[in-house]
């Protein structure tokens, strides 16, 4: 086992184990079994998928419920630049990518330095997260308040520990731990002032203007250390 399968893997479990909290949530929002199971199927995206049952529980409509739920998947449209631009995907397996393309398995392919580890850990975090996420939606909703609450089994943290995992190996550049520590600050002191889901965003907004207008790519320690073909004479 590869690497970036046993990484997958974990983070498949990790993540796929939180969709119980969601299912119980989503039945408790007033969504019967069959519509909470259709929106992990379809949507499959975390985040949008507590929004939209947050919106719902809290007495919004349901055109409020899918606008929240559009805001937050519009950083998978991202991702999916990256992923091609990474797997160069064909044929049926651009649909399937496109399909699996979460922040889970984005993360686990940017984490890996070899091209195959990439296309391996995308693919194993992506379909692992979609099939447990799918299957503990349906034992969330069916057993609901029976499994008391998700948080103190610590499910809530798991997810957050393993990206934590892939990211901090990755933060060897000056430039990139500024990045990471700048957005960190960003999204705690979002947190309290905007809805869940949206402060991630707002770190993405503020890594990306970093990157587009600073001296160089905001990559520095997240590349394969290749040596550049240059003479000492070069650099003079």
């Amino acid at each position: 086992m590869t690497p970036a399968t046993k990484i997958g893997l974990s983070i498949a479990v990790a993540t796929g184990l939180y969709a119980i909290s969601y299912g119980a949530l989503g039945v408790a929002a007033g969504l019967s079994l069959w519509q909470v199971m259709a929106l992990s199927l379809l949507m499959f995206t975390g985040g949008s998928q507590f929004a939209f049952i947050g919106v719902l529980s809290g007495g919004g409509t349901p055109g409020a419920a899918f606008g929240a739920a559009t805001l937050l998947g519009v950083r998978n449209a991202v991702y999916g630049m990256q992923v091609k631009a990474m797997l160069k995907p064909r044929g049926w397996k651009k649909l399937v990518a496109a399909q699996v393309t979460i922040d889970e398995s984005t993360a686990t392919a940017a984490g890996q330095q070899d091209p195959e580890e990439q296309k391996r850990g995308f693919w194993v975090a992506g379909i692992g997260v979609y099939v447990l996420w799918n299957i503990f939606t349906v034992v969330g909703a069916l057993l609901g308040d029976a499994l008391g609450d998700p948080k103190a089994w610590g499910l809530d943290g798991a997810a957050v520990a393993a990206f934590l995992g892939l990211l901090w190996p990755r933060l060897k550049g000056g430039e990139s731990i500024a990045i990471a520590s700048v957005c960190a600050l960003a999204t705690v002191l979002a947190i309290p002032m905007v809805p869940p889901g949206v402060p991630i965003l707002v770190a993405a907004l503020i890594a990306g203007v970093w990157g587009y207008f600073g001296k160089g790519p905001a990559t520095e320690g997240l590349e394969p250390d290749i040596e550049p073909h240059t003479s000492r004479e070069d650099h003079s």
